[in-house]
């Protein structure tokens, strides 16, 4: 039984001072607002209701942490980081992401991984590329074609190609995977347990410096 349908509700944490400590491996979840971010957590960890979206837009800021293994002795963490994308979000709520979630990107220790939901109807934008341009270059990235069941089959695969492909221009030399994924197809979800167990065997890479946050009107939108 793969180790993440034991995944369970650990913390919320709304500032970088309310971090776990002990160094256990995380793997963070993040996309754009209707991404499918929080229906992909689920169906990776066999959760109806483990991470869910908020009603508001523009006014979820905190990370959730859920813990994966035994119950008296977590082996990691997955986190759930808040959506990105409307640009109907007040100024201070972006403020909050970039404090917060964005600084939480680019220089946890701990991060192993990131999974990055995108919608396959609109492949990446501007902010799914600002947000890559945070990570550290040799930390493992999967990528998540979400609601891929909305395509026909050439149409599948001319998406993959196309996000490989700009993968290889925006992370020349990192490690990457792409896969289709439907919660309702049941596409990919597996797959994605199968590379998601992969990355918390690997060792941790190393943070990104911080200087790579401080681009003007670069940060993601909070929602």
């Amino acid at each position: 039984m793969s180790v993440l349908l034991t995944a369970r509700f650990h913390t919320t944490v709304a500032s970088p001072n309310q971090l776990p400590r002990g160094g256990l491996p995380e793997i963070a979840f993040a996309g754009r607002s209707n991404s499918g971010k929080s229906s992909a957590i689920n169906a990776i960890c066999q959760r109806r209701r483990l991470a869910f979206a908020s009603r508001t837009p523009g006014r979820t800021q905190a990370l959730n942490f859920f813990a994966i293994g035994p119950q008296d002795a977590p082996r990691a963490f997955l986190v759930d980081t808040p959506g990105y994308g409307y640009a109907s979000a007040p100024q201070a709520v972006r403020g909050a992401w970039d404090a917060l979630a964005g600084r939480y990107l680019r220089e946890r220790a701990a991060l192993h991984a990131v999974v990055l939901t995108i919608d396959v109807r609109r492949l990446f934008t501007d902010l799914d590329r600002r947000l890559l341009e945070w990570l550290a270059p040799a930390l493992p990235l999967l990528v998540l074609l979400t609601k891929s069941d909305k395509l026909g089959f050439a149409q599948q695969q001319a998406a993959l190609r196309a996000v490989r492909r700009q993968l290889s221009e925006l992370r020349p030399g990192a490690a990457a995977e792409v896969l289709l994924f439907s919660t309702s197809g049941r596409t990919g979800i597996e797959q994605a347990r199968e590379a998601i167990g992969a990355m918390l065997s690997a060792p941790p890479a190393a943070p990104a410096a911080p200087a790579a946050a401080g681009r003007s009107g670069g940060r993601p939108v909070e929602v």
